[in-house]
């Protein structure tokens, strides 16, 4: 299972920018990984452990801004197709995760 947050987050102004700086860096924190600007993406082993991390982003939600938080299974992420330009490429996981029992 995939957890994918989705941000837009205002940088107009400097309580702004910390703002988004601390929500990043909590994703960060929490294992996510960014996957492109504003697109943070962590793999979970189940959807209960999905669950708790998707708690976690709704107890870290800055004041302003529109996040989107969505599941999606191994194989849906696999079937996903990536471009850059006209060019496709091979759709790589961002990391591998050990999880031990």
């Amino acid at each position: 299972m995939w957890v994918l947050v989705l941000f837009d987050l205002p940088t107009e102004t400097k309580k702004e920018r910390k703002n988004y700086s601390i929500f990043r860096k909590k994703l960060l924190n929490d294992g996510f990984t960014m996957f492109q600007f504003s697109i943070y993406l962590r793999h979970c082993a189940s959807r209960e452990n999905a669950q708790v991390h998707i708690n976690r982003v709704k107890n870290n939600l800055p004041p302003n801004g529109h996040i989107g938080i969505l599941c999606i299974t191994d194989k849906q992420f696999g079937n996903m197709e990536m471009f850059i330009g006209k060019k496709e490429e091979e759709v790589k996981t961002p990391y591998q995760q050990l999880e031990l029992f």
